[in-house]
C-alpha cells in the first residue's frame, strides 16, 4: 500500500492542479501538489528503508489486468525490488525539493496550477517506468516523461525558442523510441511474453536464437540488446541523440533540473540495469554501450569548457555524466552504474538549482561573463554550488568521488581494449570537469563584478523556501556516498541488489575493484586537482589566458563553441532536405495536383457555365433566330446520315 501510494500520490495532484487549478486557485494547487509531492517521498523512503535494512520481501503488487490480445496478457503491476525501489526513493525525493524550490521560483508565473500538474505529471510518468512489471508498462511510462518533458520544455510557449527546443526534444527522443519498440517486439516474438519473470527465466532456453537480417545471422540477443540501448542513448542523451539536451534548457531552471539530474534522462541507464540478465549474453552490444558512454563523456566535456551559459554548462556536464553511467554498464559494473546515478541526482539537481538561484538574483542573466563578484551578494548560493562542484569533480570525500572513481576503477580493471579506452577518455572526462566546473565557480562568484550597477544592487539571496532544497541537496552531495557505498559496490552489495541486477558468470568486474593498484586510484582524484589548477591559473593568475588561447587556436575553438557542428550536421543531412521533400509534397503535391485537379474542373464549369449564361439575352428574335439556326442544323444532319 505504501509503495502504491508513493507512485500514484503524483497522479493525484497533477489531476487536481491541472483540472481544478483555475478554480482553487495558484496557492491551493501548489500546497496540494507539494503535499502530495511529501507523501510520496516519505512512501518512496519508506520503502527504500523496508529493502535497504528491513529485509522486506521483494515482488510484485497488482494493480488490474491491462491487456489480453491473443498470446499477449500484460497485467499492470509494480514491481518491488532493490532497482525499483532505489530509483523511487530517489525520484521522489528529489521531485519534492524540485516542486518546494518551485513554490519560490514561479511565484510570480502567470500559469502556476499547470506548471506544478505538469511537474507531477512527468514524476508520476518516471514512477510508472522504474516500477514497470513488462516492457509495456516500462514504454508507456517511457513516453509519458516524453510527452511530459515536451510540455515543460515548452512551458513558455510564447517564446519560439522554447517552442522549437520542446519539438525538438520531442522528434530526437523519437528516434530512440523507434528503435526500442522494434526490440520490445522482437523480444515478444522471441519469448511469447514481455513480462521481465518470464523473459528474464527463459534467458538460457533462446541463447542460441538468430535474426536473419542484411543477409546475415546475427544472435537475436545482439540484436535486441543493440536495440535496447539505441533507445536508452536517446532518452539519455548519448552522443548523436544529444542535441536536444542543451536546448532543454529553454524550459524553466526547476525543469532542467527535474529533467536532467534525477529523472528522464537516467531512464535509459536504469534499462540498461534493469536488462542486465539478457545483456550479460550481448557482449557485443555491451560493447558498443561501452564505447559511446566513454566517447559521450569525453564529448561532452570537451564542449562544456567553453560554454557561456550557467545552465548549458551544467547540461553538458549532465551528457558527459551519463557517459560515465553508461560506460559502467558497458563493462558489466551495473552497481557502480547505479550508484552514481543516486550521486548524480543530488549533485546536479543541487547544481541546477543553485543556477536557478543566480538566475534569479542576477534579474534572469544566464551569461556567466556578466557576472563575477557574486559570493559576497549570495553567500549561501555561492557554498552549495562549490559543495556541488566538488562532488561532481569527484574531489574526496563528496558523493561524486566514490561513484566516479568506481566507474574509472571498472573500465581499468576490465582489461579490454575498449575499458582501457574507456578509462582513458573518463580520466581525461574528469580533467575536464573539473577545469569547467571551477571556471563556472570562479566566472559567477569571483573576482570583479562585471555586470552592471543597478543589476549588483538588486542581487539577493532566494528565499527560503528556495534554499532549504539547495541546502537538503547539498547535505546529499556530501553524504550519500559515505553512507551507502558499501551498500552498493561494497562488500554488501550482492545481499543489497539480490536478483535485481544480474551479473553473468563470467562478469566478476565489482569484485576485482579492490585489487587495483594505488595510482589508479588516485589518478581520477589528482586530474581533478590538476584541472581545478588550471582554471585557478587561467581565470585568476593570468585572466587574459583565456582570450589569447581562444585567438590563437581558433578553429578548435569555434569547433568546441559550435557543439561539434552536430546541429549544423544533422540540418544539412536531415533537416533541409524533409523541408524540401515537404515543400514539394506541399506544393506540388497538394496544391498542384490533389487541389489542383479538382479545383481545375471546377474552374472550367465555372467558366463554362459564365460564358453560356450570355445566350440569356431577354430578346425573342434572338431566341427564334437560335432556334431556326439549330433547326437547319438538324434537317442537314437528318439528311447527311441518310
Amino acid at each position: 500500500m505504501i509503495y502504491a501510494v508513493a507512485v500514484f500520490a503524483p497522479l493525484l495532484g497533477s489531476v487536481i492542479a491541472g483540472f481544478l487549478g483555475r478554480v482553487i486557485g495558484d496557492r491551493a494547487s501548489q500546497i496540494v501538489t507539494v503535499s502530495l509531492m511529501v507523501l510520496a517521498a516519505i512512501c518512496g523512503d519508506v520503502s527504500f528503508a523496508s529493502v535497504a535494512w528491513g529485509n522486506a520481501h521483494t515482488g510484485v503488487v497488482p494493480v488490474f489486468d491491462w491487456i489480453s490480445v491473443g498470446d499477449l496478457h500484460i497485467a499492470w503491476a509494480l514491481r518491488f525490488d532493490t532497482l525499483s525501489v532505489v530509483m523511487v526513493a530517489m525520484v521522489t525525493t528529489i521531485s519534492t525539493l524540485i516542486h518546494l524550490y518551485s513554490v519560490g521560483y514561479m511565484s510570480h508565473d502567470s500559469s502556476i496550477p499547470r506548471f506544478f500538474s505538469y511537474l507531477s505529471f512527468f514524476t508520476f510518468a518516471m514512477l510508472m517506468l522504474v516500477t514497470a512489471n513488462n516492457l509495456a508498462q516500462l514504454f508507456f511510462g517511457w513516453e509519458g516523461v516524453g510527452v511530459a518533458s515536451y510540455l515543460l520544455i515548452g512551458f513558455w510557449y510564447q517564446k519560439p525558442s522554447a517552442c522549437a527546443a520542446a519539438i525538438k526534444a520531442f522528434v530526437v527522443n523519437r528516434v530512440g523510441d523507434l528503435f526500442f519498440a522494434v526490440g520490445i517486439a522482437l523480444m515478444f516474438f522471441l519469448f511469447k511474453s514481455i513480462e521481465f519473470d518470464n523473459v528474464f527465466g527463459n534467458i538460457q532456453a533462446h541463447m542460441n536464437a538468430t535474426y536473419h537480417i542484411f543477409g546475415q545471422d546475427f544472435r537475436s540477443y545482439e540484436v535486441i540488446g543493440t536495440l535496447l540501448f539505441l533507445g536508452a542513448m536517446g532518452k539519455s542523451a548519448q552522443i548523436f541523440l544529444h542535441t536536444w539536451l542543451p536546448d532543454a534548457m529553454e524550459g524553466p531552471t526547476p525543469v532542467s533540473a527535474l529533467i536532467h539530474a534525477a529523472t528522464m534522462v537516467t531512464a535509459g541507464v536504469f534499462l540498461m540495469s534493469r536488462m542486465s540478465p539478457l545483456m550479460e549474453f550481448a557482449p557485443h552490444a555491451l560493447q558498443l554501450v561501452t564505447f559511446i558512454g566513454a566517447t559521450t563523456a569525453l564529448f561532452a566535456a570537451t564542449i562544456g569548457c567553453v560554454q557561456n551559459d550557467i545552465k548549458r554548462i551544467i547540461a553538458y556536464s549532465t551528457c558527459s555524466q551519463l557517459g560515465y553511467m553508461f560506460l559502467a554498464a558497458g563493462v558489466g559494473a551495473y552497481q557502480a552504474s547505479m550508484f552514481h546515478l543516486i550521486t548524480h541526482a543530488f549533485f546536479k539537481a543541487l547544481l541546477f538549482l543553485g543556477a536557478g538561484s543566480v538566475i534569479h538574483a542576477m534579474s534572469d542573466e544566464q551569461d556567466i561573463r556578466k557576472m563575477g563578484g557574486l559570493f559576497k551578494k549570495i553567500p549561501f548560493t555561492g557554498t552549495v554550488m562549490w559543495i556541488g562542484s566538488l562532488a561532481l569533480a569527484g574531489i574526496p570525500f563528496f558523493a561524486g568521488y566514490y561513484s566516479k572513481d568506481a566507474i574509472l576503477e571498472a573500465a581499468y580493471a576490465a582489461h579490454t581494449g575498449l575499458g582501457t579506452y574507456g578509462f582513458v577518455c573518463g580520466v581525461v572526462a574528469a580533467f575536464l570537469t573539473a577545469f569547467y566546473s571551477w571556471r563556472l565557480l570562479i566566472l559567477t562568484f569571483h573576482g570583479t563584478p562585471r555586470a552592471d550597477k543597478h543589476t549588483m544592487d538588486h542581487v539577493h539571496e532566494s528565499p527560503f523556501v528556495m534554499t532549504f532544497p539547495l541546502g537538503v541537496l547539498a547535505t546529499g552531495a556530501v553524504l550519500v556516498g559515505l553512507l551507502f557505498h558499501t551498500m552498493f559496490i561494497g562488500d554488501a552489495r550482492d545481499a543489497f541488489w539480490g536478483a535485481a541486477i544480474f551479473n553473468g558468470p563470467t562478469n566478476h568486474i565489482m569484485a576485482t575493484l579492490e585489487d587495483r593498484s594505488m595510482i589508479i586510484g588516485l589518478l581520477p582524484t589528482l586530474v581533478g586537482v590538476a584541472g581545478i589548477f588550471l582554471a585557478y591559473v587561467m581565470y585568476v593568475l593570468v585572466p587574459g589566458m583565456p582570450r589569447a588561447l581562444a585567438t590563437t587556436f581558433r578553429p578548435i575553438y569555434l569547433f568546441l563553441l559550435n557543439k561539434w557542428y552536430f546541429d549544423e550536421l544533422y540540418n544539412a543531412i536531415f533537416v533541409k532536405p524533409a523541408f524540401a521533400i515537404g515543400r514539394f509534397l506541399w506544393k506540388t503535391g497538394d496544391a498542384t495536383i490533389v487541389d489542383g485537379v479538382p479545383n481545375g474542373l471546377a474552374s472550367l464549369t465555372s467558366y463554362g457555365s459564365s460564358r453560356l449564361v450570355k445566350l440569356q439575352t431577354g430578346s425573342l428574335a434572338t431566341y427564334a433566330f437560335t432556334m431556326l439556326i439549330g433547326l437547319v442544323a438538324l434537317i442537314s444532319i437528318f439528311l447527311w446520315v441518310r
